[in-house]
This record gives structure tokens, sequence and C-alpha cells, in this order.
């Protein structure tokens, strides 16, 4: 058994449940369909992303280690 949804209604990617083993009623369907997704919308709403993400140790301190680009030379023996 197959169930696909072609993600159109919720503006989303596809969502795929393939049963492997038994045989479920539409009610067991349904009931995982409304849990997978309740679990979902509580983890979607509490990930947070930094705004502002940290720079690390390596980026600081190899900044100072680079040079300008020089942009005359071009690109090796085809400038």
């Amino acid at each position: 058994m197959s169930i696909a949804d072609d993600g159109q209604d919720a503006g989303g990617p596809a969502v795929t449940i393939d049963v492997r083993r038994g045989n479920p009623t539409d009610e067991e369907l349904a009931a995982l369909i409304a849990v997978v997704s309740q679990a979902y919308t509580g983890e979607a709403s509490e990930a947070v992303a930094d705004d502002h993400p940290r720079r690390t140790g390596w980026e600081l301190a190899a900044r100072s280690m680079r040079q300008p680009l020089r942009r005359d030379l071009g690109w090796g023996r085809f400038g």
C-alpha cells in the first residue's frame, strides 16, 4: 500500500507513506498521519536558528593570514 501527497495544498515537499508489512485500516493510517503531523508541527515551532552565527576561532585567526586577491593576474596562465 502506498499513499502519496503532491504537496500542492500545503506548499511543502511531496510526502509518501509506504506500508511494508501488515494491512492497516484507513482509520489507522489517519491516526498515524495525525500523530506525525502534530509532532512535526510542534518540533517546527520550537526550532530556532541563531540570527547571528558565531565565527569560529579558525575563521578569526585565518582572516589575518589571507592576502587580498590580485585581480590583475587573472586565472593562472589563461589571464
